[in-house]
């Protein structure tokens, strides 16, 4: 059986060591399918100026997430106003609660 390129990225990560099992399974996928719908349930535009690096940050970590940049800034928005997340150190983290 052939694999494509990504196919084989996944096989060599997996092999690494680099996918662990959720102990939480249903709980997370639960988690995500709101995220989703949240996402999908855009009624309001905003329009805001950032700096061009932070621009550039946003773009970097939402490629790393496998996410359009603006979900990922909604995403961060919608966490941060539901109280997922934290201030700590000056920059923003997930609670672990």
């Amino acid at each position: 059986m052939k694999l494509t390129a990504e196919e084989r990225e996944i096989l060599r990560s997996y092999e690494k060591g680099g996918w662990i099992a959720t102990k939480k399974l249903s709980a997370d996928r639960k988690e995500l399918q709101q995220y989703a719908k949240a996402a999908l349930r855009k009624d309001k535009r905003v329009n805001i100026r950032i700096s061009g690096n932070d621009l550039v940050q946003l773009q970097h970590r939402a490629v790393h997430e496998g996410i359009p940049y603006q979900t990922l800034i909604s995403s961060v928005l919608h966490k941060f106003l539901n109280g997922r997340l934290v201030e700590r150190g000056g920059a923003a983290k997930k609670e672990t609660a």
